[in-house]
């Protein structure tokens, strides 16, 4: 399995990203994704503000995904976590669960953060199955979503190390 790593998402990168991004159509999606500069520049925007940390996974060379940490409350010490890989040609192949390691290990440690929260589509078995191998636990869901917690207090050890 080829290792990944976290690089802050620059404009360009997140233009590259999207152009080749594709809903997945196991999961269903509530509107088609077209890819339009104005839209990306303004989701790149949306996320450039001081509560959220958005970075690219890169396998390689290569942008496979985007991982996000966002609704940053320092007081809390919590947030919430984001993710999507670019299309079908990059999942099952680890990237997801590499990401979400190195995010938790990065919240936790750089940014003091000890709750993380996450939901993923009720349909998104896939997510929801990384979600769990990674720490995540399941704490409720509604008709649309299962959301999950990560707290630092119940790991042992290495996050990485799992």
């Amino acid at each position: 399995m080829q290792e990944i790593s976290l690089r802050v998402m620059t404009r360009e990168m997140c233009h590259k990203l999207y152009r080749e991004f594709q809903n997945d159509p196991a999961v269903g999606h509530y509107y088609e994704y077209v890819y339009t500069p104005e839209t990306v520049d303004r989701y790149f925007d949306n996320n450039a503000i001081p509560d959220r940390k958005l970075f690219a996974i890169m396998a390689g060379d290569q942008i496979v995904g985007e991982i996000k940490l966002k609704n940053i409350d320092f007081e809390k010490r919590s947030c919430s976590m984001g993710i999507h890989l670019r299309n079908d040609a990059v999942k099952g192949k680890g990237y997801g669960t590499q990401a979400e390691r190195l995010i938790l290990q990065y919240a936790s440690k750089h940014l003091g953060i000890c709750t993380i929260y996450a939901d993923a589509v009720l349909k998104n078995i896939r997510s929801q199955h990384v979600l769990e191998k990674v720490g995540f636990r399941f704490v409720d869901e509604d008709e649309t979503f299962r959301y999950y917690r990560w707290d630092a207090s119940l790991e042992t050890g290495s996050v990485a190390g799992k």
